[in-house]
């Protein structure tokens, strides 16, 4: 196969990846917004919904949830498996990491899907719940940068501290999110605000907020000091800096409503997720190298000269 055609098969295999980071996004909303309107036991069995693949008479929007998330986990896992056949079967026409990365994926989603039974066999642990997020926001990280090396196959350096600051800030909203998940299935926001209680996560989630965005902050105003190539990444920067203060805006709007209100709890988590993608896709981009930038076109002018009259 030709250098062309790997790179066609490698764009491809880009399409599909970055269409799986959209789905695994999807997932972790559809995650939150099941736990949001307490729907995690909507279906008391695994894996089907009281005892069927679809639940007819027992459907409702607790339900549905419940089942559209368990739907969605098994189509992502599905086209996972089959992009991991794929790599592996062509394994000598494409990048020497990628069978590894996609079996690795195929594994981590069934991870996924044996936390995701625990958690309605063992009706809803907050540990067992949180690593359940925690796994899916790994995935959402790493599908993100894999679909960076596959569509943008760059081989160049980028900056000395761009990778310490765009992993820290990948990091730190990683762990900001987790707190955020544990405070919210221990239901510790909601026992701090109305009785005074478990008031330690609430907290922490507050207290980590103000660093971590400007961790991320500050990855971006390096990033556009530093001139050159960092700085014309500024679509990639200008969207994170629109997520973050969309994501504090969020957070303070979720606490002064008292968490009442599901679709702006809803709309946190999607903004976290999607800075979690973008942050890795950053993390991972290249510069082009010296040899795989164009040549500058140089005319002769000496040449010219015959052409003219």
């Amino acid at each position: 196969m030709t250098a062309t055609s790997s790179a066609s098969v490698c764009r491809r295999l880009g399409g599909v990846t970055a269409h799986l980071v959209i789905a695994v996004v999807a997932l972790v909303v559809i995650g939150g917004a099941t736990r949001v309107m307490e729907a995690g036991l909507a279906c008391p069995d695994w894996p089907l919904c009281y005892g069927s693949f679809l639940p007819g008479r027992q459907m409702n929007i607790q339900v549905f949830l419940e089942w559209f998330h368990r739907l969605d986990a098994f189509i992502i896992g599905v086209a996972l498996l089959v992009m991991a056949v794929v790599s592996v079967a062509w394994r000598q026409r494409l990048p020497r990491w990628l069978p590894w990365v996609s079996v690795l994926l195929v594994l981590m989603v069934a991870l996924q899907g044996g936390l995701g039974a625990l958690t309605v066999l063992q009706l809803l642990p907050s540990g067992v719940v949180t690593a359940h997020l925690a796994l899916a926001l790994t995935l959402v990280a790493l599908l993100s940068a894999v679909t960076q090396q596959l569509l943008h196959p760059n081989t160049g350096i980028p900056p000395l501290g761009w990778r310490p600051l765009a992993g820290s800030a990948l990091l730190a909203v990683v762990a900001q999110c987790l707190l955020g998940g544990r405070m919210a299935t221990s239901w510790a926001a909601q026992r701090c605000l109305a009785e005074g209680e478990a008031c330690r996560w609430l907290f922490l989630h507050r207290t980590a907020a103000t660093p971590v965005a400007g961790l991320v902050v500050t990855f971006v105003l390096f990033a556009l000091v530093s001139g050159g190539w960092s700085r014309r990444q500024w679509p990639f920067l200008l969207g994170v800096l629109l997520l973050v203060s969309s994501q504090v805006a969020l957070g303070i709007t979720t606490l002064r409503l008292g968490l009442d209100q599901p679709l702006v709890t809803v709309a946190h988590q999607l903004v976290a997720a999607l800075l979690v993608a973008v942050l890795a896709a950053l993390l991972v981009r290249r510069p082009p190298a010296e040899s795989e930038r164009p040549l500058p076109v140089v005319l002769d002018q000496s040449s010219l000269e015959p052409c003219h009259g």
